[in-house]
């Protein structure tokens, strides 16, 4: 179903539906490990369900610490090269003749973070946000398109995230569904444990990182109902 293709100077991995289309478009951001096969696995479950995906790897323009470091610094700030390389990854999708013109943003983890940042600007017509960071200021999410967010609840590094979340986007009246699912931590949509040795007790013990198939398959049947509710129409 997916392949790799290029966005700009940049590698990316694109998954295509089955037929002929056209579909609405969305834009991947992976999480801090980088683009791997559990990213594109998640790309290839949302084509799946009927979209054209298209996932940058952000950690690719040089050693990976300093292009994560970069990347990190860039949602901190708000802009940088991150920022410009997710857009033209919309961009392309926008001028793919395969693509409605119907555009969201999917995020896990580090990505959830700029999915979060992204609502609120221009371009977009949902936002998937997991586990994904809050923004510093919540004034960003001022005039945001819909969000459909995800948060595990023994994940101590976001603990408070989703009802801090529920709460800002209700006093924007931004349409939303947000929800924390008590069994599960980080990463829990992942299908594998992708963690790396090195950061085993900070996934192990802080995030409790890890799949937990229950809370998942409910969270992309959420996720699922409202693309198809937020860009189908």
């Amino acid at each position: 179903m997916g392949e790799m293709t290029r966005v700009g100077d940049l590698p990316a991995y694109r998954a295509v539906p089955d037929g002929d289309g056209p579909w609405p478009g969305l834009v991947v951001v992976h999480e801090a490990l980088g683009l791997d096969d559990v990213m594109r696995r998640h790309a290839d479950r949302l084509a799946e369900m009927g979209f054209l995906v298209l996932a940058p790897d952000l950690l690719s323009r040089g050693r990976r610490v300093v292009c994560l470091a970069q990347t990190m610094s860039a949602m901190r700030r708000g802009r940088g090269q991150a920022f410009e390389d997710v857009d033209a990854a919309r961009s392309a999708l926008a001028a793919d003749r395969r693509c409605t013109g119907s555009l969201g943003v999917v995020g896990f983890c580090m990505g959830g973070g700029f999915a979060l940042l992204l609502a609120g600007r221009p371009g977009w017509d949902a936002a998937v946000v997991n586990y994904g960071m809050l923004p510093d200021d919540p004034a960003v999410l001022d005039g945001a398109c819909p969000v459909v967010a995800s948060y595990g609840g023994r994940d101590r590094f976001l603990a408070g995230a989703a009802a801090k979340l529920e709460m800002a986007l209700t006093a924007r009246g931004v349409p939303h569904d947000v929800k924390e699912y008590p069994d599960a931590g980080h990463s829990f949509l992942n299908d594998e444990d992708n963690a790396p040795w090195y950061v085993a007790p900070l996934s192990r013990f802080v995030l409790h990182a890890g799949p937990e198939p229950a809370s998942a398959e409910d969270a992309w049947g959420r996720i699922e109902v409202f693309l198809q509710d937020h860009l189908t129409r």
